[in-house]
């Protein structure tokens, strides 16, 4: 946990680096496709033919080595590392690690062997890598792989003597077809200078050396880790193929069985997922065609409210305008009736106003000095008279004539009758002497 600390996982990527017994080696001697999924198919077939193994198609692969002759790469099992980093995802709360691809041990360090070294086309190269408990012989015919030998269960942990080594070396000389060696290349556990002699002792005309790691910038490690990084070769190689591949500058051998991907996708379908997809793409379209559809009726609502509303506020100010020119009209049919009944009470008015004035201009000795309204058809009169004969006259010539006041009151030393009379006006009072 500690050797993680600081590395945000989910921005990481894992590749597992395999060997035998998990992946296979196996010659391929049959017929060519440049379709690269028909060769593999081809490969898998001759595999299920000769050994009686079925592979699946993204659990196989293929190299080509010096003599252009093919070399098959497939998985047998469960992959125990990336079972491994599936724990480990587990354990910090994720569903799972981003595993892009899925390289070979042995092919991974060819590579890198032959991408940092120069040899002559027909130089013999031994590349033996040392574990604790198991060891590993590849060898090149100049930059071109050549034959991976069968892995020894000899490592720095079982190892007593070195003549081991070579014995093993010669029989897989043999099976190889490699007739000398010209370099031999040293990496893993053991690199000490005793294993270089007893090479030199053994394979004299032999350029023995340490893997060196030259090009990488060795600053944020210590000095004696940057001497060990021959004990770090198989991953350090991985590492440098993948992004070579990455960069489209080299091509190799790479796994990713169909059960990674899929534990490695977003979403995971099994077979009924697939059989509802049309459903869900029918459902997808028909629930879009209504939302657009409803946002397009939408639309036409809102262009009709808002032609509703424009009109609306053209018959508001229309409103604006008849409004003053009601009330024009309003007042002049209250101005007309006005007219109209004061018209009508001028007339009888006039009428009353004559009829009083022809029996004052008869009788010469009635006067009125005051007339009013006592209300809407009833008038009161003041005045004077010199006879009191006269007021019994006024009263029988008008038959609504009501005499409310009378009082002696001489003028200018005349006999003299101030007078009150209140009659009405709505009908024809006077008769005609």
């Amino acid at each position: 946990q500690l050797s993680l600390f600081g590395l945000k996982l989910n921005q990481c990527q894992f590749i597992p680096v395999i060997t035998e017994p998990v992946v296979n080696f196996h010659m391929y001697d049959g017929p060519r496709d440049s379709n690269r999924k028909k060769l593999l198919q081809l490969v898998a077939n001759d595999i299920q033919t000769v050994k009686g193994i079925t592979v699946d198609l993204d659990s196989v692969d293929v190299t080509e080595l010096n003599d252009k002759s093919m070399l098959s790469v497939f998985i047998e099992g469960e992959i125990p590392c990336v079972h491994l980093v599936n724990l480990l995802a587990n354990y910090n709360n994720r569903r799972y690690l981003k595993i892009p691809t899925i390289k070979t041990a042995e092919l991974s360090l060819a590579y890198y062997v032959s991408k940092s070294n120069k040899f002559f086309p027909e130089d013999n190269t031994l590349i033996i890598y040392i574990g604790k408990e198991y060891s590993k012989l590849i060898f090149l015919e100049g930059q071109k792989l050549k034959h991976i030998g069968a892995t020894l269960d000899i490592g720095t942990k079982n190892l007593h003597t070195y003549d081991v080594y070579f014995s093993k070396i010669l029989l897989e000389m043999e099976n190889g077809g490699i007739p000398k060696l010209d370099n031999i290349i040293l990496c893993g556990e053991d690199r000490s200078e005793n294993l270089i002699l007893s090479f030199f002792g053994t394979f004299p005309e032999a350029n023995v050396s340490e893997l060196k790691f030259e090009n990488f910038d060795t600053s944020v490690i210590t000095e004696e880790d940057a001497k060990n990084l021959a004990l770090f070769a198989i991953p350090i190689s991985s590492a440098v193929e993948y992004f070579d591949e990455l960069d489209k500058t080299h091509v190799g051998i790479n796994f990713l069985p169909k059960y990674i991907q899929e534990h490695q996708k977003f979403l995971q379908f099994g077979w009924h997922s697939y059989a509802i997809l049309p459903l869900l793409f029918g459902a997808t379209f028909f629930f879009t065609f209504q939302i657009l559809s409803s946002y397009r009726e939408l639309k036409d609502l809102d262009f009709e409210i808002e032609r509703i509303t424009a009109q609306q506020q053209q018959n508001q100010a229309l409103v604006a305008e008849i409004s003053p020119l009601e009330q024009r009209i309003n007042s002049f049919d209250a101005t007309q009736a006005i007219l109209d009944s004061a018209t009508a009470g001028s007339g009888i008015w006039n009428s009353t106003i004559v009829k009083v004035s022809d029996f004052i201009e008869r009788r010469r000795n009635f006067w009125l000095t005051r007339l009013e309204t006592v209300s809407s058809d009833e008038v009161k009169i003041n005045g004077y008279s010199l006879s009191r004969s006269v007021l019994t006259e006024f009263a029988q010539y008008n038959n609504t004539a009501l005499l409310k006041f009378i009082n002696y009151e001489p003028l200018r030393e005349k006999s003299a009758f101030a007078y009150t009379i209140n009659f009405k006006l709505s009908q024809d009072t006077t008769v005609t002497k």
